[in-house]
């Protein structure tokens, strides 16, 4: 009997120190106490990354409960996951909830991050979104894709830094350029030269092109005293311009309606002009006195006078 007291008094032992070590470890795991009341409530998100069951729930660094279910919704679209809150710990419902991982490669926990504290509290089986976690894998697929891109990039530029060395940095660009930059300093240089002239040429005959400048003032100021007196005289005079101009026009219509009556035979003067017995008789006389010219140029005029002295009646 004895032993059998032992025997049971030992398993006993051994059954209460096996569900005291289950309660220390309920109790120091990430798990749900067993001392501490619990609200339920739902989060809602897209993916869950790496969350795994009886994860830890932390509130500004705080343990407050623990992550009690994982469940896929009907339309494989998004996940909800369950928390189990402690009681005394109390949730504004402006927090955020976001899924955290502890260091680079740690374990992922629910974050409750507080925003502004407005009430009213979450209550037991509240619906709340929650931020997807970071995704590392994602951010390594991604960063791959711009590294294929910037290497894309990069091949393009080396192939332009080629197309350029080989069509504008090439030996004959160069020394085109280089006979250019020699040109450019060459006339830089007699660009400067000419200007040295140019300014001894002002500073040698200044006093000639101040005295030019003058002359020119005083001819200007001439030629304006000019016109000032010019419309002064037509000012003062126009009466009689206008006057001169009408006889200039009166006497100019008389010449003209002249011509016209010289060139029809009208008049005396268009009689004459248009007779030809008058013309002959013109011409005659023309003759005459070419004869009675040459005539006195031989003989003198006693030699015509005494050719042509009529006889004396007395002898």
């Amino acid at each position: 009997m004895d032993s059998k007291r032992l025997e049971l008094k030992v398993g006993l032992f051994v059954f209460v120190g096996l569900a005291l070590l289950a309660v220390a470890v309920i109790q120091f795991s990430k798990g749900t106490s067993l001392f501490h009341g619990t609200y339920t409530l739902r989060l809602h998100a897209a993916n869950v990354g790496g969350l795994k069951e009886r994860a830890g729930v932390l509130l500004a660094g705080v343990e407050v409960g623990s992550v009690s279910a994982i469940n896929l919704s009907d339309d494989g679209k998004s996940v909800t996951i369950l928390l189990s809150i402690y009681k005394n710990f109390k949730i504004y419902h402006d927090a955020r909830f976001v899924i955290e991982q502890s260091g680079f490669l740690g374990d992922e926990y629910v974050s409750v991050i507080p925003t502004t504290n407005m009430l009213p509290f979450l209550t037991d089986g509240a619906d709340v979104d929650c931020q997807e976690p970071f995704n590392l894998q994602e951010v390594a697929r991604s960063a791959s894709g711009l590294i294929e891109r910037i290497d894309e990039t990069a091949k393009k530029l080396d192939a332009s830094v080629s197309d350029l060395q080989r069509v504008v940095l090439n030996e004959q660009t160069l020394t085109n350029f280089s006979v250019a930059v020699g040109n450019l300093r060459t006339f830089t240089e007699q660009a400067m030269g000419t200007i040295g002239d140019i300014n001894a040429i002002i500073a040698t005959n200044g006093s000639q092109a101040s005295l030019a400048v003058s002359n020119a003032v005083a001819f200007s100021q001439e030629l304006n005293r000019l016109a000032g007196s010019a419309d002064m005289l037509l000012a003062t005079n126009g009466v009689e311009i206008s006057s001169a101009v009408k006889n200039i026009e009166f006497s100019t219509e008389i010449l003209t309606n002249l011509m016209v009556d010289l060139k029809s035979g009208r008049g005396l003067a268009g009689t004459m002009l248009q007779n030809e017995q008058f013309a002959t008789n013109v011409q005659a006389i023309a003759n005459n006195l070419s004869i009675t010219t040459s005539n006195l140029n031989r003989h003198g005029l006693w030699g015509i006078m005494w050719a042509h002295k009529p006889p004396n009646t007395n002898e």
